[in-house]
């Protein structure tokens, strides 16, 4: 008899994998559909306080919805204009970069004595010249569209997901509260038959008040765990973006007074790549170390850059990141990695950028779920 129940529990472990691998490579295929649905849903639960204000104040819906799009287009055609700008302005000053690029090789390898004729004759506008810029401007131009689809496919969720969400609630509270209900009622059917013959008011009192009673818990447990979710993405989110910001501008700054070309853009670079844990910090501290060497050729004066970049994303991203949002999110940091990898493989960079607030999200609802295996996931998930 136990062995058919460990076996039945292997099989249901089994078969819980691969659903899961399942999902996920399904989720993979329809990135193009999930990526603008996540994405809004995280719009959503980023302008719910705003829209809870504007409602208290006796806002009509459609103003609410107008105003939210607006603030959506206009942020988005904004750093989408600035990023433009910029990088027409780093285009203009590429050939002098890409010389500065060719003298640091061949001196490089001249002195470390490296004979190979790639590096002592190393010429960037050769290996530019093998491009194919036809390829290279149709993928341009097919991201371009993309980038613009996206964004309507954003808005349309939006649309849809900030009229429907309470439909949606209403769904769910039907499916799982009444059916754990219902049991439970029937048992109480079954127990209040075997000690009394006959049915009359105090019977029906009892069942009425016995359904309400638990119908209220879970109508309460459930709206508690939509809460809970909605707070913890909205705080990550908000505190996220005030700690990336806060360390974008002590970029430029430093960046500028240090005198490295573009620090507009390597700081902008510092705020959004900050967003991937580990990986993005790594690119973003990477980028304006490359081009303090290519602007004055000091491989001294890079690494004092680096350096100096390192301590602050150190402090921001190490240290007041970890006890500010980690103690809240309370992640394991192996999970944090794990979830960026696997993540980034299902939907691409935007899941490397989600990856944190996904799993959060997956880890508060394991953890009011009340099966003892799903409450031993949601320790081997979290940090204490």
């Amino acid at each position: 008899m136990s062995g058919k129940i460990k076996s039945d529990g292997t099989v249901r472990f089994f078969i819980s994998i691969i659903g899961i691998v399942v999902i996920a490579l399904t989720l993979k295929e329809l990135s193009h559909i999930v990526i603008p649905f996540v994405i809004a849903y995280f719009l959503f639960f980023l302008f719910s306080p705003l829209n809870e204000f504007l409602k208290s104040k006796k806002i009509p819906f459609s103003v609410i919805l107008l105003t939210d799009i607006f603030i959506i287009i206009f942020i988005s055609s904004g750093v989408s204009s600035f990023i433009i700008s910029s990088f027409i302005s780093f285009g203009e000053q590429a050939p002098l970069y890409a010389d500065k690029l060719n003298t640091i090789v061949c001196n490089t390898s001249a002195s470390l004595g490296i004979r190979i004729p790639f590096f002592r004759y190393f010429s960037i506008q050769k290996i530019i010249s093998r491009i194919d810029f036809k390829l290279l401007a149709g993928g341009i131009f097919s991201s371009t569209f993309s980038i613009l689809g996206n964004l309507l496919f954003i808005l349309f969720f939006f649309i849809f997901i900030l009229t429907g969400h309470s439909t949606i609630y209403e769904a769910i509270k039907k499916r799982f509260v009444f059916k754990k209900v219902k049991p439970e009622l029937k048992e109480i059917k079954k127990k209040f038959k075997s000690s009394s013959g006959d049915q009359n008011n105090d019977y029906e009192r009892l069942l009425e008040d016995k359904l309400n009673l638990e119908r209220q818990e879970k109508e309460e447990k459930l709206a508690q765990t939509f809460k809970t979710i909605t707070g913890q993405i909205q705080r990550y989110i908000i505190l996220k973006i005030a700690i990336n910001f806060t360390a974008g501008i002590i970029i430029t700054a430093l960046l500028y007074v240090f005198g490295i070309d573009f620090a507009v853009i390597w700081g902008l670079f510092a705020f959004l790549f900050n967003f991937i844990p580990s990986i993005g910090s790594a690119i973003a501290l990477i980028l304006p170390v490359t081009m303090a060497l290519l602007q004055f050729g000091s491989v001294t004066y890079a690494l004092i850059i680096a350096l100096i970049l390192a301590a602050v994303q150190t402090l921001f991203f190490n240290i007041l990141e970890t006890n500010v949002i980690g103690k809240r999110l309370n992640l394991n940091p192996l999970l944090i990695l794990l979830s960026v990898l696997i993540w980034g493989y299902i939907l691409g960079i935007i899941g490397m950028l989600l990856s944190v607030p996904l799993t959060a999200i997956i880890k508060i609802i394991i953890s009011n779920s009340e099966s003892e295996n799903m409450k031993f996931f949601s320790d081997l998930m979290s940090k204490e």
